[in-house]
């Protein structure tokens, strides 16, 4: 048993060796901007774009995937190495799964009023390929504080894109902005509630379906035109020095 704990720790070492340096200011990067879930990588679209009625809906339902994908990565890096090959899937939906209830029965316990708007999609986020792929993709490969920070990022980069499509859709469908807080809050938060298009009647194709696929369809655009712009002044930039050695 003693020669069998020696070469799995040896075999950890040479792969924590052989694992490459980690950047945390990529993993933000990538998260918030480069991959995000929602814009890029265009993962996880069911609760992307059925819960992004209003801003509370959507930043709630992001900040629990983002806590999930923390926690989830942060739990099967320690373990990577003893987990086989063969079973790590099953192994990995799993550890989700188990804190994926938590959460749940938590909301249920302390937010009956949002966990009933959420509904289904805060069980469905143990399916969410989101946080399977950065289990699979990152945290089976790198240590604890950087997997947690990945998933953490990954999640709260989506989280900002179901709020920026929520507050989109409820402003130009219900003419508000914040509906709902008071779910998180209490009635007392009925008060932050803004009205930033008085005596509005509300344009219907906001909050339905295609609302949801007009205003995802326009971010993921308007994300693009900007990176295009950025890669366009970086090149610009490049060829101006060797234009002026010539």
């Amino acid at each position: 048993m003693s020669e069998a704990n020696q070469e799995v720790a040896q075999e950890a070492q040479v792969e924590e060796k052989s694992s490459p340096k980690v950047f945390y200011g990529d993993i933000v990067g990538n998260g918030l901007w480069k991959q995000n879930p929602g814009l890029v990588q265009l993962l996880g679209l069911c609760p992307t774009l059925a819960m992004t009625v209003s801003l509370v809906n959507g930043f709630s339902l992001g900040v629990m995937t983002a806590v999930v994908m923390a926690a989830s990565n942060a739990s099967v890096a320690p373990i990577r190495q003893w987990v086989p090959t063969e079973i790590r899937i099953p192994v990995f939906i799993l550890i989700i799964a188990a804190l994926v209830t938590i959460i749940d029965l938590s909301m249920h316990a302390y937010l009956q009023s949002l966990h009933a708007v959420l509904g289904i999609f805060i069980p469905l986020i143990v399916t969410n390929c989101i946080v399977l792929a950065r289990v699979e993709a990152f945290a089976a490969k790198n240590p604890v504080v950087p997997s947690a920070l990945d998933g953490f990022m990954m999640g709260f980069g989506l989280s900002l894109v179901l709020a920026t499509l929520g507050g989109i859709r409820e402003i130009i469908g219900k003419g508000t902005l914040f509906s709902g807080i008071d779910l998180v809050f209490g009635p007392s938060a009925k008060s932050m509630i803004l009205t930033i298009i008085p005596d509005y009647h509300g344009f219907l194709l906001a909050i339905l379906p295609p609302g949801a696929f007009i205003g995802l369809a326009s971010l993921i655009a308007t994300r693009n035109w900007l990176a295009q712009r950025k890669a366009a002044r970086e090149a610009a930039m490049s060829v101006a020095p060797q234009l002026a050695t010539h």
